[in-house]
């Protein structure tokens, strides 16, 4: 069973203290208005409507089906980290709809078209990779192992492989930063909480 997201956006949106004490076995990361609640859930539509219930004045938004996954059976190296650490990422998709789709194929047939992708992220270690969306948001989760630092092990993805440079590029085109984000700044990283 693959993790899902749920995001509390709002002025006031919840205190992590209110959801910690729902004891959902989860990870909270928060990023200004907006609060992330990330794990492993049983039913993750029936918790939004729980939180959504606890924070009537925020906006609940569930992410619980990604559309692109990578995981370590992509690697030479299928062994995996006791313990990993996420970190969440989030940016729009422009609001282009024939641009969404050009987007989300590239995803579909990346194993394909672009496998030097996946080869740098088992170079970097990662243990998996996980990009969500809501209507035109995207949520990006990567997991690395417990310890290590996201800084270090993303130079990894793209040392010797100009294809992950390419990918990137032409990923950028398909994206924008979401409301709150500075003119140049498209992915932004939740903390943890």
């Amino acid at each position: 069973m693959l993790p899902a997201i749920i995001e509390i956006v709002g002025n006031n949106p919840a205190s992590p203290q209110k959801l910690q004490a729902m004891n959902l076995q989860a990870n909270l990361y928060q990023w200004k208005n907006h609060l992330v609640v990330y794990g492993v859930f049983q039913d993750a539509a029936k918790i939004q409507k729980q939180i959504a219930a606890a924070c009537p004045d925020a906006s609940v938004r569930l992410y619980d089906k990604p559309f692109y996954v990578f995981d370590r059976r992509n690697c030479e190296n299928t062994a995996q980290a006791k313990r990993w650490k996420s970190i969440i990422m989030t940016a729009n998709l422009v609001a282009d709809t024939v641009l969404q789709k050009e987007y989300l194929n590239y995803h579909a047939h990346q194993a394909e078209q672009f496998p030097e992708v996946a080869q740098g992220f088992c170079r970097a270690d990662f243990q998996q990779l996980l990009v969500f969306r809501n209507g035109r948001q995207l949520m990006l989760v990567i997991s690395i192992p417990e310890g290590e630092n996201l800084d270090d092990l993303n130079p990894k993805t793209t040392e010797n492989n100009p294809r992950v440079d390419e990918w990137n590029t032409i990923m950028a085109k398909y994206q924008e930063g979401i409301e709150g984000t500075e003119p140049d700044e498209i992915w932004v990283t939740f903390g943890d909480v």
